[in-house]
Parts: structure tokens; C-alpha cells; sequence
């Protein structure tokens, strides 16, 4: 069995009066205490544990494009395009928060589509939303709307979480 450390010519007065001692000059320089070991904590209670513990590793998701929302790609790209349609024509949608921040993208470059306002960019917006007559109406409006601002046409607004099965919801409206 392993026997917690010792320190010869310490004992636990000695590290509490030096510990209160370096708190007291750290706070005084501002900076935080977290490194000093707390009055009432001996050096039994941080002798290193006799288990042992396997470590997980938790891998960073760094060059990830999108959000796969649990759908094969063609069904995917069917309910961002459904709810990019449906966001530009009601100016408000409520759906599950991923969905939501995942949305925004799409809604967003619609509207700098718009803006732009020449043909290639018309084209483009008919062949991501569904609707043709909705495509002319936001390319007539949205140099009106949003040609003062340079990007962040719309908002996302966190709810209460879905009843059936507690996923947290969200509100994606245009600004």
C-alpha cells in the first residue's frame, strides 16, 4: 500500500500558516488562489489514490463542416432546405436548438443572395428554396431590410425544452 508523502520538518500547522500567508499576498497582487492548498486539508487527504482509474479521452471535433442531425445526407439537406423556406417566409420558425444554429447558416447566405441581387445569385437561391414566388419577394425586400448590415440577419432564441422527450428547443427568427 502507498503512504501518503512526508515532508521532513513539516508538519500541518507549519503548511497552514505558509499557505495563509501566500493567499494573503496573492490577494493582495489580485491573482487567484486555486494553486494554494486550502487551510483545512491535510496531507493525508492528498496522498494519491491506491485505485486505479482508466482515463478517457474526449476528442475535440476541429475541421468539422456541419452538424449530420442524425440523417442520411439526402434527408438532411431536404429539412435544411424545408426550413430555410419556411424561415425566410413566416420570419420565424421553432425547432430543436442543433436544428436551429444549423439553419441559421443557410438562411443567412439566402439573404446575402439577395442582396447581391444579380441573376447567378437568383439562380442559386431558386435552387435552394422551394418556393419561386418567395425567392422574387426576398430578392425585392431584403436590399431594403439588410443593406445596412453586413452579415447576422438572424437570431437564435433558446426555449423550454421539448415535453416529449426534454431536447432543447429554440426560436430561429430574422432580425
Amino acid at each position: 500500500p502507498l503512504s501518503p508523502p512526508s515532508l521532513v520538518g513539516y508538519d500541518d500547522d507549519d503548511m497552514k500558516k505558509n499557505c495563509a500567508v501566500v493567499v494573503a499576498a496573492m490577494a493582495l497582487l489580485g491573482v487567484a488562489s486555486a494553486f494554494c492548498v486550502p487551510a483545512h486539508t491535510t496531507l493525508r487527504t492528498m496522498a494519491p489514490s491506491t485505485t486505479t482509474s482508466r482515463t478517457t479521452i474526449t476528442m475535440i471535433s476541429h475541421r468539422k463542416g456541419f452538424k449530420k442531425l442524425g440523417k442520411p445526407a439526402d434527408q438532411r439537406k431536404a429539412l435544411l432546405r424545408a426550413l430555410t423556406t419556411e424561415c425566410i417566409r413566416h420570419g420565424k420558425i421553432t425547432t430543436t436548438l442543433v436544428r436551429a444554429k444549423e439553419v441559421r447558416r443557410y438562411v443567412d447566405k439566402m439573404i446575402e443572395l439577395g442582396k447581391r441581387g444579380d441573376l447567378h445569385a437568383r439562380r442559386q437561391a431558386m435552387a435552394w428554396i422551394y418556393d419561386k414566388q418567395l425567392v422574387h419577394a426576398m430578392f425585392e425586400q431584403a436590399p431594403q431590410r439588410y443593406g445596412d448590415r453586413n452579415g447576422g440577419y438572424t437570431r437564435v432564441l433558446k426555449t423550454m425544452p421539448r415535453r416529449g422527450d426534454n431536447s432543447p428547443m429554440g426560436i430561429l427568427e430574422l432580425v
